[in-house]
């Protein structure tokens, strides 16, 4: 490690309305790795352990389920289906620790990573209801001179452009490619200013409203257009519109407190050179730091999908999607992106609608019926590097939700 930090490195201050280090966001990572040549492997046929739902999915398929994704190599796996009845279906494989007998907790907590864009975007859509932002607003209006540089015009991008991903930013987060780096590293924290800053080094991925591409940074420029608009720190307005009124006790920022709260499953990081980290401890941003359980991620789905949080003229927005990119396809295969809601297709008909996260050391993915009456939750606690096992990886899980949200027992 170096013993010294330079002046223009990042500072390392305890204030919790800033943007962190991060692992990268993963589904930007996931995207360059795999490209466009690799769509093809993302929709090939599973082998069947994770095939179209029975009626009468029970505890024993969703921990057959689990097994599956634990068999690929991932160390912990939870997963917990919620019914509109109440009744929770909850499973776990796995160990929570390597080398240690220690089962994964059934309600353990884990960093959630961009699944906190989707409540981002809920804030976003109240404030407009309330006539205090609009989704036509530019940046430019709100943030004067933020986004401007190499082509990048605040002027011509929009709040909706951001939440949806077609604002054209460019993603250069900093992050860990080898334990070294993540020791290095871990613990760095960045302004939401800096982050937007090492965007502007580069040209737009294309011009405002013209295509799309998965955008970390559009949503640390939302968190600051928040701040400006409510007159105090977005954090609070997340706490004060959706944790506390869903009753989300369980979702919290760690802000520079590295650690986990307990009980959770330490994350692993498999590198390219094929060597697994603990990487556990380490400071996030704060919008893709927040940590939280299976419930109440599953909480938050349906209280957003019932109608608890947004009126139907702003929820109606939320889901109007667009087609994702190439890249993006070949994980979400079929999928459309929202104004920080996505839409996946059932194979049982229909479609579900989710916004997975991914940090280094845990990947979650998740999913809601239209009304919220049934969702989802499933938590990894290890990520990879190889694009290969990246997806194999993906596609269990997203077998997994598919077959929980395809149950037609009635238990819904």
């Amino acid at each position: 490690m170096r013993s010294t930090t330079p002046a223009s490195a990042p500072q390392h201050r305890p204030s919790q309305q800033r943007h962190r280090r991060i692992g990268r966001g993963w589904l930007a990572v996931a995207a360059a790795a795999l490209g466009t040549a690799s769509v093809a492997i993302a929709v090939q046929p599973s082998d069947g352990s994770a095939a179209k739902s029975a009626p009468g999915y029970q505890q024993d398929d969703l921990r057959l389920d689990t097994d599956a994704i634990q068999a690929l190599g991932v160390t912990g796996v939870q997963a917990r289906v919620t019914t509109a009845s109440g009744r929770d279906l909850v499973a776990t494989s796995g160990v929570a620790v390597v080398g240690m007998n220690r089962p994964v907790p059934r309600d353990g907590y884990f960093r959630i990573a961009s699944t906190g864009k989707a409540l981002m975007a809920a804030v976003i859509l109240q404030l407009v209801d309330e006539g205090k932002l609009s989704l036509d607003d530019t940046v430019d209006r709100r943030l004067p001179g933020v986004i401007d540089g190499n082509g990048n015009d605040g002027r011509k991008i929009t709040v909706r452009q951001l939440l949806q991903n077609t604002s054209g930013l460019h993603d250069d987060l900093p992050g860990f490619d080898t334990p070294q780096e993540y020791y290095q590293h871990r613990y760095d924290t960045y302004t939401p200013e800096q982050i937007v800053a090492r965007a502007m080094k580069h040209h737009p991925d294309f011009r405002p409203g013209t295509g799309w591409s998965y955008s970390n940074t559009g949503y640390v420029v939302l968190g600051m257009i928040v701040e400006k608009a409510a007159g105090r720190p977005w954090q609070e307005e997340v706490e004060s519109r959706i944790l506390k009124p869903l009753g989300m006790n369980q979702t919290y920022l760690p802000g520079t407190t590295s650690p986990l709260r307990r009980p959770h499953a330490d994350g692993y990081q498999v590198f390219a050179s094929g060597e697994r980290t603990d990487v556990t401890e380490q400071i996030v941003p704060d919008l893709g730091g927040y940590v939280s359980t299976t419930a109440d991620v599953n909480r938050f789905f349906q209280g957003l999908l019932g109608g608890k949080l947004l009126s139907e003229a702003r929820m109606a927005e939320m889901q109007d999607t667009v087609p994702v990119d190439k890249r993006i396809e070949a994980i979400w295969p079929g999928g459309r992106y929202g104004l920080g809601l996505v839409s996946r297709p059932l194979t049982c008909g229909g479609s579900y609608w989710s916004h997975e996260g991914g940090e280094a050391g845990y990947i979650t993915l998740n999913g809601a019926t239209d009304d919220g009456s049934r969702t989802v939750t499933v938590s990894m606690s290890t990520s990879v590097n190889d694009p290969d096992e990246m997806l194999r990886q993906h596609k269990a899980a997203s077998d997994l939700v598919d077959r929980a949200l395809c149950d037609t027992s009635g238990n819904r």
